[in-house]
């Protein structure tokens, strides 16, 4: 008898470690994927916030999409736009750039991710930006405009100068080109040329705000 209950004994105790064990929690049902009308209504929503100059509604209406698509490219090239109007410049940079990364050959993106260099005075690296884009397409209106802004901001003032002449040649009446032009004259003390040149812009563009600020200071 005292085998018998010994013999119980050791097999109950070999059984313990198979006990089963507590159910699992349940595993949280994933988020349902984005339909297109889902997707589309986003965007039309944050184009329309845009529009009346509400630049963080913009931004949260796509919250949605860069959830679901965090590499997507569309959305982030107007999520870099959106947080660069706002003055939210680091996060632009890092929109831009995963746009870059996601589609390497953009040139619209590469040219976005100047404006927040530009603004946060990164000027080494706007010059780098813009030169890769016109390695692509030499004859880029905004990269080689953007370019000579950073080479003036950087005492290039040589390089901007030649810069802006060639693409004077281009586009001879065109006022962004004519007030970096002007201004690379300022930025070498001469005033005369300076004056016509703002004068030529007032003829063209007569509120421009700058031809006036500077010709008020010659």
């Amino acid at each position: 008898m005292k085998n018998l209950l010994l013999l119980v004994l050791l097999v109950l105790l070999s059984l313990a470690p198979f006990a089963p064990a507590a159910p699992a929690a349940p595993t949280p049902p994933r988020a349902a994927a984005l339909t297109e009308m889902e997707i589309r209504d986003a965007y039309h929503k944050s184009y329309r916030y845009e529009r009346s100059q509400s630049y963080a509604d913009a931004i949260k209406a796509l919250s949605p999409v860069v959830t679901a698509f965090p590499q997507g490219y569309t959305v982030n090239l107007r999520l870099g736009w959106l947080n660069y109007l706002i003055g939210s410049y680091a996060t632009a940079r890092v929109h831009y750039e995963t746009a870059i990364k996601t589609a390497p050959d953009s040139l619209e993106a590469k040219l976005g991710h100047t404006l927040p260099l530009m603004a946060q005075e990164r000027y080494d690296e706007a010059e780098i930006a813009a030169k890769q884009v016109l390695r692509i397409d030499p004859s880029n209106y905004l990269a080689n405009l953007r370019l000579a802004f950073a080479y003036r901001m950087l005492k290039k003032i040589d390089a901007a100068e030649d810069l802006l002449n060639r693409m004077l040649v281009l586009y001879p009446t065109d006022i962004s080109l004519l007030t970096e032009y002007a201004l690379i004259k300022v930025a070498r003390n001469q005033g005369v040329d300076a004056k016509r040149v703002f004068n030529d812009i007032l003829t063209l563009d007569p509120e421009n705000v700058v031809a006036k600020a500077q010709l008020s200071k010659l």
